[in-house]
Order: structure tokens, then sequence, then C-alpha cells
């Protein structure tokens, strides 16, 4: 039998380095298969011509740049955490053989010592990545010491290392920042009036032998002063939301979940961007520490599923005790409960799942855009 030349045969092109691909054949993922928006950021990241390391501090920003061109060789700066600094910043790039559009800022999440940095950068339209600190620490390997300096320089390294993965971070929206600022003050109340709670108890015995009131009566006064603050707060937010119509629109679907109540949904609504930054309820199951992770290798090691640590507490801990409430307020959540705890299932584990199938209704009604409808068995 006669073999023919196949004459279309061409010479095989990697269009990504090797290491990138062998990555995503480990992983059982092909260029082809990925979603096209992701591609459009994967090649967008791969054309730039620098990318540069921020260091912040309350202070000071430390810049380093590396160029596609020469990723060997660094070059820094340091300014002050102002708008000066920033001025400073741009007129030193200007002078730089690159635009600004062609560059990649990525640094570290430092709370709110980022916020005036994340937004001059948007105002100029810079694409920019923002890292979990314990990733990039994780992605140096074996490193000793470290400085201002050296921080940005692995900064950049790893931005130039990893730039087919990142996402470009997106600033929330003002109302939102006004949102999440009144959540954390809510927070810091509740703690100091745990905290007035706890000492009522002690000065309580004291008033018992000395007879005394003032103190009892003062700490109960501060109390009282702080849930006034709380309720006032609680009436800010919804008003903040209801000022919205795609947030307003949101927070009621959330708020048709039984389980869900104003906590749980503006804190959801905070910290998914209003439901842009999570593609599903499994990712912000992960996110939230709810999502259960095996812990198994080879034939020796055979560890409990359980939850990772690395997660948003202050979430977690509001969705077990939306589970807790959908517990008694959902017929079928009930009825779950029940029939796990009644197979020997420990109660923290069932509200822990439960708190997954209310993260999962969440994201079912947003992405049907319809309120969620209870189910009512029938008998036939």
């Amino acid at each position: 039998m006669r073999h023919t030349a196949n004459k279309f045969l061409v010479p095989f092109r990697l269009q990504v380095p090797i290491r990138i691909l062998s990555n995503w054949l480990i992983k059982g993922i092909s260029k082809a298969t990925l979603p096209v928006k992701k591609q459009l950021i994967m090649s967008k990241f791969t054309k730039k011509k620098a990318f540069i390391g921020v260091d912040i501090s309350k202070d000071t920003l430390d810049f380093s740049i590396l160029l596609d061109s020469d990723p060997q060789s660094f070059e820094d700066k340091q300014v002050p955490n102002s708008f000066s600094g920033f001025s400073k910043i741009e007129k030193w790039l200007s002078s730089k053989p690159f635009a600004l559009n062609e560059c990649l800022f990525c640094m570290e999440h430092t709370g709110t010592y980022g916020l005036l940095l994340f937004a001059w950068l948007s105002q100029l339209e810079v694409d920019y990545v923002v890292e979990p600190a314990l990733r990039i620490k994780r992605s140096m390997g074996m490193a000793r010491g470290k400085n201002d300096r050296v921080d940005a320089r692995r900064i950049a390294d790893y931005a130039y290392t990893n730039r087919t993965k990142l996402k470009p971070f997106v600033m929330p929206s003002s109302l939102l920042l006004q949102i999440k600022q009144l959540l954390t003050y809510r927070d810091q109340l509740t703690r100091m009036s745990t905290s007035l709670k706890n000492s009522l108890k002690n000065h309580r015995e004291y008033e018992q032998v000395i007879g005394s009131t003032s103190i009892t009566e003062s700490i109960t006064g501060q109390i009282d002063d702080i849930q006034t603050k709380k309720e006032d707060i609680d009436r800010q937010i919804k008003e903040l939301i209801q000022s919205d119509k795609e947030l307003n629109k949101n927070y009621n679907l959330v708020k048709s979940v039984k389980g869900i109540g104003l906590m749980i949904a503006a804190y959801m609504l905070v910290t998914t961007h209003n439901f842009t930054s999570f593609e599903n309820g499994r990712k912000y199951a992960c996110y939230s520490g709810i999502a259960p992770f095996e812990h198994t290798s080879g034939s020796s090691i055979r560890g409990q599923t359980r939850v990772s640590h690395l997660a948003n507490k202050r979430i977690k801990t509001l969705l077990s005790n939306g589970a807790n409430s959908a517990c008694k307020w959902d017929p079928d959540l009930r009825a779950y409960y029940k029939r796990k705890t009644g197979e020997g299932k420990d109660h923290n584990l069932v509200i822990n799942s439960i708190s997954c199938k209310l993260v999962n209704r969440v994201f079912a009604v947003i992405k049907r855009q319809t309120p969620y409808v209870t189910m009512y068995a029938q008998n036939f």
C-alpha cells in the first residue's frame, strides 16, 4: 500500500511558551476551550511592554519597572503615597520608551492604603491587577530578606511571570465603597457593644457589694447609644441601596431567599461588586470558607475533608447565622437539618452545608433575575 505525502502538512508553531502550554495540558484545558473574554485578557497582557510592581505602604509607594525586552533588570523609584507622588510617577513614566497603555501595574491588596492609587490608575484608564499578598509570597519560592524596593521588584517579576493568568482589577463604584465603609463601622460598633456588655456583668457584681449604680448606668447608656447608631447605619445602607436601580434589584432578589437578611445581602453586594466579580456560587463558597476540600495523597495520607481557613471569616460568620435562621423558617432546610443530624452528622458540618445551599440559591436567583420561589411538596 503506497503512502502519499500530505501536501497540506505545515510546520507546527507554539502560540504560547512551552511551560504555560504544559500547565494547560496537565489541567485538561486547551486555549480553544477557554472563554473568549479570558482569551482576550490573556492576549492583552502578553502584549504589554512594561510590568510595574508597586509596594504600597502608609506613607510611600515603591515602583519597580521590568521590561518585556529585558526581564533581568529593574528600574526603581520611591514617591509619597499622595497626589504629589502620583504626579512624579506620571512624569517619570512619560520619559520611558513606552506608553501608559503598554504598562501593567501589579500590587498587593493592602486595604485602605491603596485606595487612592487605585482611583488614580482607574482615572488614567491604565490596566492594573491587585493580588493577595499570600499568593505573591508563595510564588517566590525560597526568599531571604525583604525591604520595600525588593518587594516591588518581586511583585513586578510576579506580574511578568504570571501575565497569562492575571485578571484586571475593577475599582468598585463609589456607592459600594460607601456601603462597605458603613458595614466596617457597624462591625466596630458591634465589637464595642459586646465588650461593654461583658464588662457590665462584672460591674453588677461590684454593685451588689458597694451599692453604687453610677458605673452600670453609664455602661447601659453607652450600649443604648451604640444600638441607636447601628439602627441609623442600617437605615443609611438601605437608602444607599435603594438609590441605585441595579443594586436595589439584586438586593431584593437576594433577600427573597429565606435566611438572607440586610447584613448578608449588603455584604454579598459589596464582596461580589454587585455580582460581577464571581462567576458562580461555588467560587463564592470557596471565598467565604464554606467549601470543603479533600486532603489526601497516595496511600499514606487520608486526611479529613474540611474547609480552608484562607477565607473571608466575616461573611462566613454571617452565612452561618443565616443558615441557622433558614433552618427555622425554611421547611426544606429544616427537614434537611433534622435528617442529617439524625444520621449522626455534626451540627456545624450541617450548618456549613446549608450555608453552601444558601449561596447557590442566591446566585441562582441573580442569574435568573427572578425571586426565589419555595416549592411545596404535594401528595397525589
